[in-house]
């Protein structure tokens, strides 16, 4: 994350940034480059704090691993074949699945959520070429 956000940073500099008040073509990449390095930062500080040290190896979470590389396939296919509402759907409740502590009646509601709000910004806001339900 900081290499990438590093390269970001200095790909948005080699535009004119610009101000605040009047942004230029680099001010944008600029600072999520710059954001997205500081966060990579504050994930290796905090990594380096936590229980156990960053030497205690992790054992993989295939069970989260699995959902989330399911609920992208589905969005795939869904987005393809059935529209943006099913096909949010099945990537929200596909990838929440993933973590243990959610319960299928709580990747139901965040799913419905998230459709909620997948329609109202992408589809009303944002004009999204994506129909909401295509079934062929």
């Amino acid at each position: 994350m900081i290499l990438i956000g590093l390269a970001a940073l200095g790909g948005g500099l080699s535009y004119r940034v610009g101000t605040l008040e009047r942004m230029g073509p680099g001010f944008f990449p600029a600072a999520v480059g710059a954001i997205l390095a500081l966060v990579g930062v504050a994930i290796v500080l905090s990594a380096a704090r936590a229980p156990g040290g960053p030497g205690v190896p992790a054992r993989p979470e295939w069970r989260g691993w699995g959902c989330i590389a399911g609920g992208i396939l589905a969005f795939i296919a869904l987005g393809a074949h059935g529209g943006l509402v099913p096909a949010t759907f099945a990537i929200v409740f596909i990838s929440a699945l993933g973590d243990r502590r959610n319960t299928p009646g709580q990747a139901f509601w965040l799913a419905l959520a998230m459709v909620a709000i997948g329609v109202v910004v992408f589809k009303w806001a944002l004009h999204l070429g994506l129909p909401l339900f295509a079934w062929g």
